[in-house]
């Protein structure tokens, strides 16, 4: 069974950093792809970050590109997210997510959920 668990999120001021990390079982030889989603009160969930396991590269949201950075340990089967000069805006519910597919930044295309960790940004 596949098992994806999240961990990292915590209480943080604005500007400050967070790094969250996925835990993955259940994957191995399977080609799949490893994405971060956020979900904040009162808005559907949206992608953050995804990285594909077969061929290493990253994408962006808008919102994450130049503060975010996605990347593996692949001998952990670990996936991390590293969020800096974070914003009140980013406060939202974290979720990794796994697919048997190509990256995307879609909720819809992933099957594998963790259940979240929640990232606070104070003013």
């Amino acid at each position: 069974e596949v098992q994806l668990v999240e961990s990292g999120g915590d209480l943080v001021q604005a500007g400050g950093s967070l790094r969250l990390s996925c835990v993955a079982s259940g994957l191995s030889g399977e080609e799949y792809a490893v994405g971060w989603f956020r979900q904040a009160l009162g808005k559907e969930r949206e992608g953050v970050a995804c990285i594909s396991t077969t061929y290493g590269m990253p994408y962006y949201a808008d919102s994450a590109e130049g503060r975010f950075t996605i990347s593996t340990d692949k001998a952990k089967n670990t996936v991390h997210l590293q969020m800096n000069s974070l914003k009140p805006e980013d406060t939202a519910v974290y979720y990794c997510a796994a697919a048997h597919g190509p990256c995307l930044l879609h909720p819809d295309a992933y099957t594998f959920w963790g259940q979240g960790t929640r990232v606070t940004v104070s003013s």
